[in-house]
């Protein structure tokens, strides 16, 4: 098999010739050192022999502050950091008002996808192709704050979902236009839990999230896309519902949150993909190659030979990952990832 065979057939709980591996973000020093020389983190990706190459959407600053902070097409002031996403500070919505006036982003705009193009251009047929964006909730919790979108879902939820709607619309537009342009696989990165449980309760997430993700998922099938839903945190609770909206793939079954590879597949069955798991807080950042190994083989071990299991970190490749572990974890999936 190829890469793109080798995804594909992953994310149809099939069996490949070896377990796939897959990053959606690394950070772009990590990318550099891992593979000097390397022109970007596509490049980086398709030179350690990963089997898929990722991107996300645009949306440009608008303007600047003196303080460094800026404003992007969504109205959201960030602080700029170490890593890939900036950290949201504050949104333009706070009342029902604010949510009829807003507007979300032209999904159309012409410099959306970002470098999406060039690495169809590029890969298309040899690497699998992923785009990740967000359905509804992440954004909309960007724009009124995480603390206030979470209350409000309890006691102001006609702004809520006015919100979540337009977001979602664009968001669907985005993700309509990216997989008509070649992307394969779509990565929805709407976080639902923290460490210890979701954000809200099941029954706030079946009203007012899960019919959403369902729409979104939908559409992602309906364009001939694969849905690998993400989300960090303990999402046991959610378990259900997610897999209800029909994602093929989950991510990133974080090992720091309590999820376990052996107990989401008891509990998911063959429903999905399994994907991610390879701890990005202290192994990746701070443990030795051979931990990397070691974990690999162990995650490979323990739900791989079945199939429908696609190794990548447990959330992202971010700025304190060692470059050198990168490696040690593609090479382990090279070296353990044969499926018999």
């Amino acid at each position: 098999m190829n890469s793109v065979q080798r995804v594909f057939t992953a994310l149809r709980g099939g069996k490949p010739d070896r377990v796939p591996v897959l990053e959606f973000v690394i950070d772009k020093k990590v990318a550099a050192a891992a593979v000097p020389g390397c022109r970007d983190t596509a490049d980086c990706m398709d030179r350690l022999g990963m089997d898929g190459v990722g991107c996300g959407a645009v949306f440009s600053k608008v303007s600047e502050n003196p303080d460094g902070t800026y404003v992007d097409e969504w109205g959201v002031v960030y602080k700029p950091g170490q890593e890939a996403v900036a950290h949201p500070l504050s949104g333009p919505v706070s009342s029902l008002a604010d949510a009829r006036e807003y507007r979300a982003p032209d999904p159309d705009a012409a410099h959306r996808l970002g470098v999406l193009p060039e690495l169809v251009r590029r890969y298309k047929g040899r690497r699998a192709i992923c785009f990740h964006h967000r359905a509804a909730f992440m954004w909309a919790a960007y724009l009124m704050g995480i603390d206030n979108i979470l209350a409000g879902l309890l006691i102001e939820p006609d702004t809520v979902s006015l919100l979540m709607d337009k977001v979602l619309e664009a968001n669907m537009g985005v993700v309509r236009n990216a997989i008509r342009a070649g992307a394969e696989v779509i990565v929805l990165g709407d976080d639902y839990a923290h460490n210890s449980g979701p954000m809200m309760s099941p029954e706030v997430f079946d009203e007012f999230i899960k019919p959403r993700l369902a729409r979104m998922t939908a559409m992602i099938h309906e364009e001939g896309g694969f849905c690998i839903k993400h989300s960090d945190g303990n999402i046991y609770p959610l378990l259900d519902s997610i897999l209800e909206t029909g994602p093929d793939g989950l991510n990133p079954i974080e090992p720091v949150a309590g999820m376990e590879l052996s107990r989401v597949r008891e509990l998911a069955g063959e429903r999905l993909c399994l994907v991610g798991n390879i701890d990005c807080g202290h192994l990746l950042p701070h443990g030795t190659t051979e931990e990397v190994r070691e974990a690999v083989r162990a995650a490979i071990a323990e739900v791989g030979a079945g199939g429908g299991f696609i190794v990548s970190s447990s959330n992202s490749i971010h700025s304190s990952c060692k470059p050198e572990n990168l490696v040690a974890m593609v090479e382990a999936v090279r070296k353990f990832g044969a499926v018999t």
